[in-house]
């Protein structure tokens, strides 16, 4: 009995006592409700600022910071930054992108690549004093072309009457010539390229005047902003094409070389002279523009060393020629060392270009 007692207690020891709470009710979840309410609070008072901002800032500050995030900005596209991007910040060099016009941070170090370019450089500033030398002559020949035309146009009768259709002035083109119809006095009859025979005649005085002049020709075709009917298929662009070309005919009738025509256009209403009224009489007109040389022809690098050399020929220590003199035949002036050394010990130098009358030697810095 008392060994049976005492398995039963042991038994009674050996069993879990098993605990159960139940909680009632659903509580607070966690408190997650809570960030999601404090990134709402937040977005709804940033959301606020911006309307304020909105509202106080001025027009003039609304558009520099439109122009602050626009790329296609000329301030924003044109400076470089660090990171190569609008939003960059200052760099080494002397410009920042948008953020300051000075770098205080260290002063710029000299690029010692770029000094190899000083002497082409002194060469383009000597080549454009030669240009501006031509130019000037040039205005002078101009000058004396438009007093020649004037007297040629009085002297003969049958043109004087014409001077009122004539126009002559500088353009940065060249000097332009522009025969214009009045109105009761037309150079064209209305809608026809085919010229009247007091139209021929002062277009080859012209021609004989300009003669002599070395400038090439462009030749071009105007009309009045007046349309043809509805479905024509022959416009103002065939009609002021096909006055150009019947002009360039007349011209090279009147003995001028076919090479001096540079290009002969139509241009329809597109460059009215009265602009005010393109219906007016005088923008149907006939032009003709004696080109700059420095526009067909300009000035070779060989042309620029030999006018430095005429101004230092003969000095003691000069030695600009060891640069780039020029060679016999092709213009250059002759040196001391031109008039010993045979022709064939150097080398002929050969016209590196693609624009047409341009030789010269392309120099790299």
């Amino acid at each position: 009995m008392a060994e049976a007692a005492k398995k039963e207690k042991g038994d009674d020891k050996a069993q879990p006592i098993v605990i159960k709470k139940i909680v009632k009710g659903g509580g607070h979840h966690g408190g997650a409700w809570k960030v999601a309410y404090a990134d709402f609070v937040t977005a709804m008072m940033a959301f606020f600022l911006l309307l304020w901002l909105l509202n106080v800032a001025t027009d003039e500050q609304k558009n520099a910071i439109s122009n602050y995030f626009d790329p296609t900005h000329p301030k924003v596209s044109q400076d470089t930054s660090g990171a190569g991007g609008v939003m960059g910040g200052l760099t080494m060099s002397p410009q920042g992108a948008m953020a300051s016009t000075q770098n205080p941070l260290t002063p710029q170090q000299i690029n010692k690549e770029r000094l190899r370019g000083s002497s082409s450089q002194s060469k383009v500033n000597l080549k454009s004093a030669a240009e501006k030398a031509r130019e000037e002559a040039e205005k002078k020949k101009f000058k004396e072309v438009e007093q020649a035309l004037k007297q040629a146009i009085q002297k003969n009768p049958e043109l004087a009457k014409l001077a009122k259709n004539l126009m002559i002035d500088m353009t940065p083109e060249g000097l332009r010539i522009q025969i214009v119809d009045q109105e009761g006095e037309p150079m064209f009859p209305i809608g026809s390229a085919k010229m009247f025979p007091k139209t021929e005649a002062l277009l080859k005085q012209i021609t004989s005047v300009v003669l002599d002049m070395p400038n090439e020709l462009s030749v071009r075709g105007h009309t009045d902003s007046v349309k043809y009917s509805p479905g024509a298929t022959y416009t103002n662009w065939e009609l002021s094409a096909d006055r150009a070309n019947a002009s360039r005919r007349v011209i090279l009738e009147g003995g001028m070389p076919a090479d001096r025509l540079n290009n002969v256009m139509g241009k329809a209403d597109t460059e009215p002279l009265i602009a005010e009224d393109p219906t007016d009489a005088r923008n149907r007109r006939i032009t003709i523009i004696l080109l700059k040389e420095e526009l067909t022809n300009p000035l070779p690098p060989d042309e620029a060393e030999a006018a430095e050399g005429e101004g230092t020929e003969g000095e003691p220590g000069d030695e600009a020629g060891d640069d780039g003199a020029a060679l016999e035949g092709e213009g250059g002036l002759e040196g001391e060392e031109g008039e010993d050394a045979p022709s064939g010990d150097r080398p002929p130098m050969r016209p590196i270009g693609t624009f047409r009358k341009t030789p010269g030697q392309v120099e790299f810095p």
